[in-house]
């Protein structure tokens, strides 16, 4: 029986299998999927099972997860096709008699009034009712949805957002992953659902942080939700991924990705990655 990793191509699904492998979980045991698995060759050099899974191809999910003990189902990218994905990967996995699938959330997705928490919301719900055993990681945002900026914030002296001063709970991408890791090899999570965060900052904060680690003057500059939408498109993300990740600072100011349950540092069996930590790394790069 082995454990199935969907997304292995992306960041996190591909952490998560180094995590599986630095935990002694046998290489054969690991099935490493994505839509393309030319990008997973040098996986299967060491051993690691590679198949071809796609969220939109039923047929190929049924042959990933064939003889799979456990599933980690990470969120797809596609917002707003979320949710039919996600169906897909949860009926592939009870046709093929997966004992457990681990679904990457958002925080409070049950509750949460972010646009970006409805499909999580939605595909919690269809898992709940599938009858598949689950367990539910609710991630909160990731310390790189800021240390990716650091270039383009160095180079104007400003964080640009419409957060206000709400505080949000991010952490480290490769320390969610370990806790996924954590919970698909050990016992007694099934069932459970886990609100996962480091320790909380303001966007102020996070200028601060890259202010006194870089040594250059960096302020955050607080912009209305539709100014913000036009600085990201003028960024060349997409209008509908701007829009939503506008919405996503509005939900930070009304404390929507604030939370202090430490669920991941009890996983984690430490204290997650610092923003001063991964501001600090990422500029030493």
């Amino acid at each position: 029986m082995s454990i199935v990793i969907t997304g292995a191509t992306g960041h996190l699904g591909r952490l998560v299998v180094e995590s599986l492998l630095q935990r002694g979980v046998a290489a054969d045991q690991v099935v490493a999927t994505g839509r393309s698995t030319g990008r997973l060759a040098d996986l299967a050099d060491r051993g690691v099972v590679v198949r071809r899974g796609d969220y939109t191809d039923p047929g190929s999910l049924k042959e990933a997860f064939e003889g799979a003990e456990k599933v980690l189902l990470v969120s797809s990218s596609e917002i707003g096709q979320r949710y039919a994905q996600h169906v897909n990967a949860i009926d592939a996995a009870r046709a093929a008699g997966v004992g457990l699938v681990v679904y990457t959330s958002i925080t409070r997705a049950d509750a949460s009034r972010m646009a970006l928490a409805e499909e999580h919301r939605a595909t919690e719900e269809y898992l709940r009712e599938s009858g598949v055993p689950f367990v539910l990681l609710r991630n909160n945002w990731y310390l790189e949805n800021y240390t990716e900026q650091l270039p383009a914030v160095l180079e104007h002296g400003a964080l640009v957002g419409s957060a206000g001063d709400g505080r949000v709970s991010a952490a480290a991408r490769a320390d969610y992953a370990e806790a996924a890791a954590a919970v698909l090899t050990t016992q007694g999570h099934e069932g459970r659902t886990y609100e996962l965060a480091g320790p909380s900052f303001t966007l102020a904060d996070v200028a601060a942080v890259v202010s006194a680690a870089s040594g250059r003057e960096v302020s955050y500059v607080d912009v209305p939700p539709v100014k913000l939408a036009e600085v990201l498109v003028g960024a060349g993300l997409p209008e509908p991924y701007a829009q939503v990740l506008a919405d996503s600072d509005l939900g930070i100011a009304r404390g929507d990705l604030e939370e202090p349950s430490g669920e991941l540092e009890q996983l984690l069996g430490r204290q997650p990655v610092s923003l001063s930590q991964a501001v600090t790394g990422t500029l030493a790069r």
